[in-house]
């Protein structure tokens, strides 16, 4: 089924335009996580077929627009659009499938359209505050808490309700759904930059801090430390890491439970999303919500 979506991404930009097809398919894709979602909460149809990709087309212009703004060279382990092609290319390419999938998006309902809508609305708001956080250091879980549910979780939010609508299900519950898993999904994303190897990442580790993203993670660990390993922390903010400072963060990591604690509060969210939609006894959603946080740590 994921086939037939990305086949119909890619006769929607082909509608638009010859070479942006072509730009489009260097495009790293992902495990298209929010098509999934469609399909396994709406069931295979026209309709959700065309909504799965439309989300993400939504998605994939989030990428670009987010790739440019942190000037990443790569994208998945293989070369950005905006390494590949520049910063006005890969920003155009964005604005191609932003604004093809809102024009398709028009042929939903109404309630569906201003889901997804609305989610990308506060998507952007997410990417300014991600920006804005970068600018100095952070230790405030609350405005960490608020950029991650804008700039990550709304839009698999927004996913999981939209489809319960087009599936005429509880939107209510699978909205909640859809957010715990949002968040849980940035949580140990934020975790993994810490714990794995540049070779499992596909990029360099231990970069978040280095851009000057206070991750959940480090917000824990500061909030863990004595004040004179706190102003060590603080001294290697926006600072090439050697070695032995990677060393140190990942001992502290280990030996504060900082990590841990990450991964145990990810795993709550993923258990109050599946208490949301017990009563629908859905395997392949359990599924995911079991692949995106119990891990090899």
């Amino acid at each position: 089924m994921l086939e037939e979506v990305e086949a119909l991404i890619e006769d929607f930009v082909r509608e638009v335009d010859g070479e942006a097809i072509k730009l489009y398919q260097s495009f790293a894709k992902g495990k298209m996580l929010r098509a999934k979602l469609v399909l396994k909460i709406a069931g295979k149809s026209k309709e959700s077929i065309k909504l799965a990709a439309v989300i993400e087309m939504i998605h994939a212009a989030s990428l670009l627009h987010d790739d440019v703004i942190d000037a990443s060279d790569t994208r998945r382990g293989v070369s950005s659009i905006n390494a590949l092609y520049g910063d006005k290319t890969a920003i155009m390419l964005g604005d191609i499938l932003y604004s093809k999938g809102f024009l398709e998006l028009v042929s939903f309902k109404k309630d569906i359209a201003e889901a997804i809508s609305d989610a990308v609305v506060k998507l952007s708001v997410g990417e300014m505050m991600d920006v804005a956080l970068s600018d100095d250091i952070n230790f405030d879980a609350d405005k960490y808490f608020e950029m991650i549910y804008k700039k990550t979780a709304v839009l698999i939010e927004a996913t999981s309700k939209s489809s319960a609508i087009l599936s005429q299900k509880d939107s209510a519950s699978f909205a909640l759904y859809g957010k715990n898993l949002g968040l849980a999904f940035q949580i140990i994303d934020d975790v993994l930059d810490i714990i794995m190897s540049d070779e499992e990442l596909g990029k360099p580790a231990l970069a978040d801090f280095k851009e000057g993203k206070t991750t959940l993670p480090f917000i824990y660990l500061f909030e863990s430390l004595q004040d004179d390993d706190r102003e060590k922390l603080i001294s290697f903010y926006k600072k090439e890491l050697t070695i032995n400072n990677k060393l140190w963060i990942k001992t502290k990591m280990r030996e504060s439970g900082a990590v841990f604690r990450c991964i145990e509060l990810a795993k709550e969210l993923g258990e109050e999303a599946l208490g949301a939609i017990e009563s629908y006894k859905n395997d392949d959603l359990e599924r995911i919500i079991t692949q995106m946080i119990e891990r090899d740590f």
